[in-house]
């Protein structure tokens, strides 16, 4: 896939998820924007302390966002080909995150900078896109607190199955028991009771 193709891909699919009736001039403003970079498996992109200055469409690779906590690394949140990553908190209030962000894969981002971003919100559809990735975020984070709260080891494995087959498969299964709140070896178990 060329690189217009991947930043094209890019656009298209956060587009499709979040706001599909989005104009073409809309897009076009939106890639535009958009700053390309590669960064290779294993990179810290973004380190406990920095400021989140954008928002990660991410063309092509994987990336997880972790934090630390009594001295072990907790996945919060992967993201791969047509996600958006970003720390909200850090973004929004341009203070320094607590949260990491690694590549996992060697991976091709496209960058949309919080001043690119803000004057991008000018504009009414830009202005409604930006929302509805923000809702979704929130939707997400929702969703993943309530599997946490209320499923057990078992089904919370197989919901991400279901519905992040891209994350079984590429993930290392010590960021993928993290990310669901369980040991390395409960996960083995559980692995081993649905297989």
């Amino acid at each position: 896939m060329r690189i217009d193709d991947i930043k094209q891909f890019v656009v298209d699919s956060v587009i499709s998820t979040r706001y599909s009736e989005m104009s073409m001039e809309g897009r076009k403003m939106l890639e535009a924007a958009l700053v390309r970079k590669k960064i290779d498996k294993g990179t810290i992109i973004l380190n406990e302390g920095e400021v989140a200055n954008s928002l990660i469409f991410i063309g092509r690779g994987m990336l997880r966002q972790f934090y630390y906590k009594k001295g072990k690394d907790v996945t919060e949140h992967f993201s791969y080909e047509g996600c958006v990553l970003m720390c909200i908190e850090s973004f929004f209030k341009q203070e320094p995150s607590k949260l990491l962000i690694e590549a996992l894969e060697n991976s091709i981002v496209y960058e949309l900078s919080y001043e690119a971003l803000a004057t991008l919100l000018d504009y009414p559809e830009i202005n409604l896109f930006y929302r509805k990735v923000l809702e979704y975020s929130l939707i997400v984070s929702q969703v993943k607190a309530d599997m946490w709260r209320f499923e057990t080891a078992k089904k919370r494995y197989i919901k991400l199955m279901e519905q992040h087959p891209e994350i079984v498969k590429r993930a290392p299964l010590s960021h993928i028991a993290s990310y669901l709140l369980m040991t390395p070896e409960t996960l083995s178990r559980v692995r081993a009771e649905i297989l």
